[in-house]
């Protein structure tokens, strides 16, 4: 059983009997996109995990792209009446359509157990377990039998609009140069199965010898990694023309370590 955003008015706190529960199925696997504080926030879904396995998707409360303003929301959807009801009750609507992104994606919506979102955020729950990780939707009972424990809290980012999906890469940068200069270090990545945008790893101070890391969430598996593109900029006009390089840049993607 998919419990697509459950409802939270009159469910949450209520006995098993009347709501759904990991008792009701053999295997339970729940999308979490509005479990916000009903009130004053106004949220639709539920907020305790109550399946075998709990995903929530960029944190369960607030989805990217459901902040547009209304107007906008309105022309971009499939038209005028799916753009209105989305626009009132955008980030429960998104749990099915993820699921429905996920039937076209087999390896996307990879869910990282984590304690919290801002663990999950800040790399402390990457990259996946050694038995792997659960994919969000449509292929999650894959992971029916790998559960280890009661309760499972999975978490992910995913992208404004379809195609919803994004991959997770850690990506580690050492500088090499002579001087500290201040200015931001992007890095693109190339693989076998398609190319990344450019993401920021770091801006500020950029010091040679130091080592800085991000977590980026690509819109494209790029499968086997064939190359990286490494570019700095400093914000300002130098007249020492300072020169600055990669030593090392190491990428680790999460699905497979």
């Amino acid at each position: 059983l998919s419990g697509l955003d459950p409802a939270q008015p009159y469910f949450q706190g209520t006995p098993i009997e009347v709501r759904l529960d990991k008792s009701d199925a053999d295997f339970v696997d729940i999308i979490h996109t509005d479990s916000a504080p009903t009130i004053p926030n106004l949220g639709f879904g539920i907020s305790p995990a109550i399946g075998h396995i709990d995903f929530y998707p960029n944190g369960g409360k607030q989805m990217p792209g459901c902040g547009k303003n209304p107007v906008s929301q309105i022309v971009d959807l499939d038209g005028i009446w799916e753009g209105t009801r989305d626009f009132v009750a955008c980030n429960h609507l998104r749990s099915y359509k993820y699921y429905s992104d996920s039937i076209i994606y087999p390896d996307g919506f990879l869910g990282y157990p984590c304690a919290s979102y801002d663990l999950f955020q800040s790399g402390n729950c990457f990259p996946c377990p050694e038995g792997g990780c659960p994919n969000m939707g449509h292929y999650a009972d894959k992971f029916k039998d790998k559960i280890k424990s009661d309760v499972m809290k999975l978490y992910l980012n995913t992208g404004e609009a379809r195609d919803f999906p994004l991959w997770r890469y850690k990506v580690t940068v050492t500088l090499s140069g002579k001087s500290k200069v201040k200015g931001y270090v992007n890095v693109a990545l190339y693989g076998s199965d398609g190319n990344t945008k450019q993401f920021q790893i770091t801006k500020g101070t950029l010091k040679p010898d130091n080592t800085y890391t991000a977590y980026i969430d690509a819109e494209v598996n790029v499968g086997e990694v064939t190359k990286v593109k490494f570019l700095w900029n400093n914000n300002w006009i130098n007249p020492t023309l300072p020169k600055l390089g990669a030593a090392t840049i190491t990428v680790e993607a999460g699905q497979s370590r």
